[in-house]
C-alpha cells in the first residue's frame, strides 16, 4: 500500500473525526500481503534502532524497568497476571499486549485501563509526524505492528511507567519488541504449532525464535514444556549465560480460597509465571530482598489481589446477549474463547464443557460484576430456579480460522475434548471474518454484499466438520434437535450438523431468531478459532 493513502494531518477528511483520521493513517501502513511473505519477518530487523534514533527513544528505552514475554499460548494472561500484581503492589504500569478486540487502545493500558483516546492521538500524531518527515525510499515508514511497538515504548516513556510490560506478537527473535536490550527479567509461555510458516515446523524451531528475546545473564522463566522445546530454550540460555527456572503451576490453595481473575485451569500456569516474573522484577529493581523469594507457602495480599481481579476480554470470556437485555424469557449466551493452535483449542473445549454444565454447584458460573469496565467477565447467571430448570441446552459452535491454520488438527480436537465432557455440538456455524485486515476503526468491516462474499474456506471448514459427524453415526452427536431441524433459509450452504452464513450478523441474527421461537431452550454459543471472530462478536453481542 502506498505511504501516500496514510497522512499526517495536512489533507485529512473534514467527514472523520480526529480519531477516525489517526486510525486511516494507521491503516495505510498495513502491507498488502501474506504473513507468510519471507520478506515479512525478519527482513532489515536493524531498520528499528533507525526508527528509535528518529523517535529520540533509545535513552528512554534504556532506562525503561520492562518485562518481555513471549511463547505460543498464554502471552496475553502471564501479561494480565503480572500488570495486575505490580498494579497492586503500587506502581505505576504500561501494558503493551495485541491483537485488540474491538479498539486499537485496548493494545496500551496505563494503570490498567486503555489509553484514552485524548493522549492516543497526542503519541500518535507525534511519532507519525516524526516518521513520516524522517522517512524516505531506502527506509521506508514502519509497517502496521513495527509502528505500534514503537508507539507503546513512546507512550510508556512519557507516560513515566515504573514498569513496562511488553508482549512479543509474533515469534520474539526479529519481533518489533525485541529491540529491549536490558529488559529486568524475560518469559516464555507455553509453547506449540502456531505461525509454523513463519516460525518453522517443529516445536524445537519454535523454540529457537521465542528464546530469541533472551539476553545476556538476564534471568528467564518459563513453564515445563516438550522435551524438543525445552533442549533448545536451555541451549540457548546457556549460550547466553541466561538463569533460566521452570515454574511449577500455583497451588491453587495459595489464593486463600478465592479463584483466579481468568477462567480455565490452565491459568495457573499462567499465574504461577507472572508471580515469578514479578518476584524478580521487584528483587532486581530493589524493592524486595532474597528471602521474600525464598517463601513458597504464602503469597503477599496484593498479588493475590492482582491474581484474583485481573481481567482480558476474549479469553474464556462468558456474555449475555444484550439484544434481549429486557426480555427474560430469552437466553442466548455466548462462550468466547480466542483460542486458534491445536493445544489451545483442547483448552478451550475442556473450559467450555465444564461452564455449561446446569449441575453448577453455585447455580452461577464465574459470577462477575455487570459493567464492571475492568471485568473481562459479563455476568452470566444460568437460571436453575423456577423457569431455568426445565431448559433444554443446546450447545452451538460458531467458528472462523485464518487459512494459514489447519482446521484438520484444530475441529477434531475441538470436538473430542467436547465430547471426553459429554458435550455434543447441535449445529456448527461457519462465517467469514466481519473485520478486514488492512483497516482499523470504524472501517474496518466488510462492505461486501452476500453475492460477493467468497465462502469457499468456510466451505471446507464445514466439510471437515461434516466428514467429522459422519464418523460419529449412531451416536449421540447424530442427534439433531427438533428446534434446529428446519431450514436454515438464511444460510449459504446448510447441512444436517451445520451452516455456512455470507456474514456473521446474519448468523447472529440466526441464533437470535431461534432462541425467541424455542424459549425452553438454552441456546449455548462457543466462539472460537479467531480473536478477530471473538472481537466481531463481542461488538454486536454488547450493543
Amino acid at each position: 500500500m502506498s505511504e501516500q493513502e496514510g497522512g499526517n494531518g495536512s489533507s485529512k477528511s473534514s467527514s472523520l473525526t480526529n480519531y477516525e483520521e489517526a486510525l486511516e493513517a494507521l491503516s495505510s501502513l498495513i502491507i498488502r500481503r501474506t504473513r507468510a511473505d519471507g520478506s515479512n519477518f525478519g527482513d532489515q530487523f536493524d531498520v528499528l534502532f533507525v526508527y528509535l534514533k528518529m523517535l529520540d527513544l533509545e535513552e528512554q528505552i534504556s532506562n525503561m524497568k520492562i518485562i518481555h514475554v513471549a511463547g505460543t499460548k498464554g502471552k496475553g494472561s502471564t501479561c494480565t497476571f503480572t500488570e495486575s500484581i505490580l498494579r497492586n503492589c503500587g506502581f505505576r504500569t504500561g501494558l503493551f499486549t495485541s491483537p485488540h478486540l474491538i479498539d486499537i487502545r485496548e493494545r496500551f493500558r496505563l494503570n490498567g485501563i486503555e489509553i484514552s483516546q485524548e493522549k492516543f492521538l497526542a503519541y500518535f500524531w507525534w511519532c507519525y509526524d516524526r516518521l513520516k518527515e524522517k522517512t524516505d525510499d531506502n527506509v521506508p515508514m514502519p509497517n502496521y505492528f513495527r509502528f505500534l511497538a514503537l508507539l507503546a515504548f513512546k507512550i510508556f516513556a512519557e507516560e513515566q511507567v515504573d514498569v513496562a510490560i511488553m508482549e512479543v506478537g509474533l515469534g520474539g527473535k526479529y519481533d518489533a519488541t525485541n529491540v529491549v536490550k536490558e529488559p529486568i527479567v524475560c518469559g516464555i509461555t507455553s509453547l506449540g504449532y502456531d505461525h509454523m510458516e513463519i516460525l518453522g515446523n517443529t516445536l524445537g524451531e519454535i523454540a529457537g525464535e521465542k528464546a530469541g528475546i533472551f539476553k545476556d545473564r538476564i534471568p528467564a522463566f518459563t513453564v515445563p514444556q516438550p522435551e524438543e522445546a525445552m533442549h533448545v530454550l536451555e541451549d540457548k540460555a546457556s549460550k547466553l549465560n541466561v538463569p533460566l527456572q521452570v515454574v511449577p503451576p500455583l497451588d491453587a490453595k495459595l489464593l486463600n480460597g478465592l479463584t483466579l481473575g481468568l477462567e480455565g485451569e490452565h491459568q495457573y500456569l499462567n499465574a504461577a509465571l507472572a508471580i515469578a516474573l514479578c518476584s524478580t522484577w521487584l528483587k532486581r529493581t530493589g524493592n524486595i530482598g532474597d528471602a521474600y523469594l525464598e517463601r513458597t507457602d504464602t503469597l503477599p495480599e496484593q498479588f493475590i489481589k492482582g491474581l484474583t481481579s485481573a481481567s482480558l476480554q476474549g479469553r474464556a470470556q462468558i456474555v449475555s446477549d444484550m439484544h434481549f437485555k429486557n426480555d427474560q424469557s430469552n437466553e442466548l449466551v455466548f462462550f468466547l474463547d480466542g483460542a486458534h493452535s491445536p493445544e489451545s483449542m483442547e483448552v478451550c473445549a475442556r473450559w467450555f464443557s465444564l461452564a455449561i454444565k446446569d449441575n453448577s454447584p453455585d447455580e452461577m458460573l464465574f459470577h462477575r460484576q455487570l459493567d464492571n469496565p475492568k471485568s473481562s467477565h459479563d455476568v452470566v447467571k444460568m437460571q436453575h430456579g423456577e423457569r431455568g430448570a426445565q431448559r433444554k441446552s443446546a450447545p452451538i459452535l460458531l467458528f472462523n480460522c485464518l487459512t494459514v491454520r489447519d482446521p484438520q488438527l484444530l475441529l477434531p480436537r475441538l470436538m473430542e475434548t467436547c465430547a471426553d465432557h459429554g458435550v455434543y455440538f447441535k449445529k456448527a456455524l461457519f462465517v467469514p471474518s466481519l473485520s478486514v485486515y488492512n483497516k482499523v476503526g470504524s472501517q474496518a468491516s466488510t462492505t461486501l454484499t452476500d453475492s460477493q462474499v467468497d465462502l469457499s474456506w468456510q466451505i471446507a471448514l464445514q466439510r471437515v466438520w461434516e466428514n467429522l459427524m459422519q464418523g460419529k453415526k449412531g451416536t449421540i452427536t447424530d442427534i439433531v434437535p427438533e428446534e434446529l431441524k428446519d431450514d436454515i433459509e438464511m444460510s449459504a450452504s446448510n447441512c444436517e450438523h451445520s451452516a455456512v452464513f455470507s456474514s456473521l450478523p446474519v448468523a447472529i441474527k440466526w441464533l437470535r431468531d431461534r432462541s425467541q421461537q424455542n424459549q425452553s431452550v438454552r441456546f449455548q454459543v462457543l466462539v472460537t478459532g479467531s480473536l478477530h471472530l471473538v472481537g466481531d462478536v463481542l461488538k454486536l453481542v454488547k450493543k
